[in-house]
């Protein structure tokens, strides 16, 4: 089955100024994945004439489809609807229906149709007009040399409802669009190089419509298998198929699949154990508890945390020995088990959790440089504890402690 491919154009210099984030084009991205249509490039382009018509000409030469976003209001910067009139030669017109829903809508709105959005109402003579139900700037929708084209508003509500509306639905009475199936498989505690290693051969022995990709991210790595093909059903089938092949060589290290990130895995686990836990956050500082509260129903599991920054803290809430503190130090395996188990006994729970650290940038020594994270997770006064030695980086290495004091919790639940 032909491959069908699109390509997004988002128009804007205040893109590329930074100033606002392109959410669009990774929504698109998206949905045109989930009918079978595969986005082979993205694009963002300023407001610049030779540029967009450029962008416009190249687009239609690789892409059987192509969306843009943006330029589409009623001032002069805003260049894609005569652009669009330039590039597929045609004149502009007002379009009476465009005129009639623009009038309506400034009615609604107790608002009057200025001269200058009554320009919003003149479109390309090649062009469908689509009406925008949420907004005033019109979807322009082509067909020219075998590419669909579609011409949308930036502001995002707008173009999404332009897409379920309009675009989606069209895409597939018009296409022949074949099935693309996806299985993500997420790992953790293991590295893409690694990984890679120990799945070399597995690979190499996938069918021919079936991907496999690397998608590393802090603190985890996640396999994307991808097959294409006319029956979604036996793409499933053959994928799954696939997956139990590699779980003896990998299964140590895999945490979830598909939308399952750690947080939920972690929550599911306690619910289906009737299990709860609390955190005893030093150096993570809180990261870890928002990280497992951002889980709807996690108040099921979680009962509280304490964030004893300050050593005296440590001792008062938690009641780490001063002993500990002073021969081995905050930063230690001692304390840290003591601030697991101590959390476990005052917050009555099933698991503790503990944390402490130097996150840096500054306050590491010879012996205990920044990056040097102790982890401990205690079950009824059996205490796991972990070691890391991570970067100079302050955020990243509060991201990855609490990643990675998140799957010690999981292996001691599991264990």
């Amino acid at each position: 089955m032909k491959t069908i491919k699109a390509e997004v154009i988002a128009i804007g210099d205040e893109l590329l100024y930074g100033q606002i984030q392109d959410t669009n084009s990774h929504w698109i991205s998206g949905e045109l994945d989930r009918i079978g249509v595969k986005v082979v490039r993205r694009t963002t382009v300023g407001d610049h004439r030779e540029d967009i018509l450029m962008a416009f000409e190249q687009a239609g030469a690789r892409a059987d489809i192509v969306l843009i976003t943006g330029g589409l209001g009623p001032t002069s910067d805003d260049l894609t609807k005569p652009l669009l009139a330039s590039f597929f030669d045609c004149g502009v017109e007002l379009v009476q229906e465009a005129l009639e829903d623009l009038t309506a809508y400034f009615q609604k709105r107790g608002r009057e149709l200025t001269d200058t959005n009554r320009l919003q109402a003149y479109l390309p003579t090649k062009c469908t007009y689509v009406k925008n139900k949420a907004g005033t700037a019109p979807g322009m929708w082509f067909f020219e040399n075998g590419v669909y084209w579609m011409s949308m508003p930036g502001v995002p509500h707008e173009m999404r409802k332009l897409m379920k509306d309009f675009v989606l639905p069209e895409l597939r009475r018009q296409l022949d669009l074949p099935v693309i199936y996806h299985k993500l498989i997420r790992t953790i505690g293991i590295g893409e190089s690694w990984l890679a290693d120990l799945l070399k051969d597995w690979e190499k022995n996938l069918p021919s419509h079936m991907k496999l990709a690397y998608l590393p991210e802090l603190g985890e790595v996640k396999l994307r298998l991808t097959s294409v093909g006319d029956d979604h059903g036996k793409l499933a089938d053959e994928t799954e198929e696939q997956f139990w092949k590699c779980m003896p060589l990998i299964g140590d290290y895999v945490y979830g699949f598909d939308g399952e990130t750690l947080p939920i895995v972690i929550g599911k686990l306690l619910k289906h154990f009737n299990k709860t836990v609390a955190l005893a956050e030093s150096c993570s500082g809180g990261y870890l508890s928002h990280l497992i509260t951002s889980v709807p129903g996690s108040s099921t599991y979680f009962r509280g945390s304490i964030v004893p920054y300050d050593n005296s803290i440590k001792v008062s809430e938690l009641e780490v020995s001063v002993s500990t503190l002073e021969n081995a130090g905050a930063v230690s395996e001692e304390t840290v088990k003591e601030m697991a188990r101590n959390v476990r006994r005052k917050f009555g729970v099933d698991f503790g959790v503990s944390t402490s650290g130097i996150a840096g940038p500054s306050g590491g020594t010879a012996d205990k440089p920044v990056g040097t994270i102790w982890l401990a997770c205690d079950h009824q006064g059996d205490t796991r504890t972990k070691k890391l030695q991570l970067s100079n980086d302050r955020e990243v290495n509060i991201h990855l402690t609490a990643v990675a004091a998140l799957d010690l919790l999981r292996r001691c639940i599991l264990k």
